[in-house]
């Protein structure tokens, strides 16, 4: 537990940065929403590219883990987000809680955690997580927030709408873009990686304190659903189906099952609360989601580690 705490302390130190600086009044009311932009536009998606044009994915593939985790996530997604449309939720939030129970913050803990329990192997599996968090997960949601923000009734229309407002989504596009640098065989120019260096680092930090300054706010809003199902299902669901493909279905080799389960039974990453409030949403939920799984993941994931070692 003390490895696992020594992970993830950073995470909440960040926060209570964030959390302190607009408590003291150092950062203003609209820092949250305006440092969480700079996440969206620029340093999320240099993070995108960067992982996407430099990643040689066909050296680390696994088809049965990729399909294990894949569908992990898939069907909680879905699962959160037609429970969330059957209580009369907007599909904008269907979409972004469902993200929430399916987003695994892979780069921030799950790498580091995989290095301290496998090794330099736990650098395979994570790396594979992260892309199919942050392009796959990601593009899903993205898209069905853009179609339900779409207004006109003809089909054909909505989809060409759709189409374009993904396009102009920095979020979808960098992936894209990345994986047809990589597509061509280039090495990126070293002025340029030492730029995209510098810009994807900041992500996770700047997202952190976006949340922490955020939670810092006096909420005026009615929190109108509850974190808890999400945080459960996140840390318990999650894990649980991929174990069921990893081990019963596809049989994984033993280092490859116990990854995609311990990578699917992280906590929420902040990609749901970027866009919670890129669109305007309640983040309250979401910001509650990140914050408690986090917590709570020092103890599952604990128990999970026990489990396998014994």
């Amino acid at each position: 537990m003390l490895e696992i705490f020594s992970i993830v302390l950073p995470i909440f130190l960040i926060i209570f940065l964030g959390y302190l600086s607009r408590a003291s009044g150092k950062l203003g009311e609209h820092a949250a929403s305006e440092l969480n932009k700079a996440v969206v536009w620029i340093f999320l998606p240099a993070l995108l590219f960067k992982i996407c044009a430099t990643s040689h994915i066909s050296e680390v593939w696994n088809t049965g883990f990729v399909i294990s985790y894949v569908l992990g996530c898939i069907l909680v997604f879905f699962a959160i987000l037609f429970w969330r449309l059957a209580q009369k939720h907007h599909l904008v939030v269907a979409s972004i809680d469902g993200l929430s129970a399916a987003y695994a913050n892979t780069g921030y803990i799950g790498i580091p955690l995989c290095v301290l329990i496998f090794g330099e192997f736990g650098l395979k599996p994570a790396m594979i997580a992260t892309l199919v968090v942050v392009v796959a997960v990601f593009a899903v949601a993205v898209t069905f927030i853009e179609f339900a923000l779409q207004k006109t009734g003809n089909v054909v229309q909505t989809i060409t709408h759709v189409f374009w407002a993904l396009l102009k989504n920095p979020i979808v596009i960098a992936p894209i873009l990345g994986f047809m640098w990589a597509a061509t065989g280039y090495q990126i120019a070293t002025p340029l990686m030492h730029l995209l260096d510098m810009l994807a680092i900041a992500t996770s930090p700047c997202a952190l304190i976006s949340l922490g300054l955020f939670l810092a706010k006096k909420q005026t809003s009615v929190q109108t659903r509850s974190f808890i199902p999400l945080v459960v299902t996140k840390l318990i669901v999650q894990p649980l189906i991929t174990a069921f493909f990893a081990i019963v279905v596809f049989k994984l080799p033993t280092a490859w099952a116990h990854s995609a389960i311990i990578l699917s039974a992280l906590p929420t990453g902040t990609g749901p609360y970027m866009l919670a409030e890129l669109y305007k949403t309640d983040a309250k939920t979401i910001s509650q989601s990140i914050l408690w799984s986090t917590i709570l993941s020092i103890i599952s994931l604990s128990v999970l580690l026990t489990l396998f070692n014994s």
